[in-house]
């Protein structure tokens, strides 16, 4: 059940309207809408936590990436928390592709693969270490407060840096 906190309120975005219409008659006490995490539908400071699960690797390109985390912290409380995890990918399948790539067979970026989906399309993934992430997270303004694997994938627990104030 959903209800891991009273007094919680449990918002969730999504660019699959599909995949809203499942997580509102599955959990009908949250508030589900269609968006993109590159344009948050909510106002700055709107959120104590947020959590992103298994979403920036499927990002491509350093710039959105960055437009990402950017994004999260826009709508982050001062004080608010921000919970990441990225799929932990098997070494091979980045070699495979880094070997294209050196070989001029593909187009993609260093680290970007294809991964299959059952048997209906190939996924884009992005292959994240923990030092790039905490790169890439402490760019765009935040503070690396834990890290670490979880199962198969690596997560950061992140906060706003803040600003001195100078008197």
């Amino acid at each position: 059940m959903l209800q891991v906190f009273k007094n919680a309120e449990y918002y969730g975005i999504d660019n699959s309207k599909n995949l809203i219409e499942i997580a509102k008659e599955k959990y009908p006490e949250a508030s589900f809408r269609e968006g993109d995490v590159l344009n948050i539908p909510f106002q700055e400071n709107s959120f104590d936590k947020i959590y992103s699960i298994a979403v920036l690797h499927h990002i491509p390109s350093k710039e959105l990436r960055i437009k990402f985390f950017k994004e999260v912290k826009r709508v982050l409380n001062p004080n608010g928390i921000f919970v990441l995890t990225v799929w932990n990918i098997p070494f091979k399948l980045v070699l495979k592709y880094a070997l294209l790539k050196i070989f001029r067979k593909t187009k993609l970026d260093f680290k970007d693969v294809f991964i299959p989906w059952g048997n209906v399309c190939q996924r884009y993934v992005h292959c994240f270490t923990i030092k790039e992430l905490e790169k890439i997270a402490k760019e765009a303004g935040f503070n690396v407060k834990e890290k670490g694997f979880l199962g198969k994938n690596i997560y950061l627990v992140l906060d706003k840096k803040e600003k001195m104030k100078y008197k």
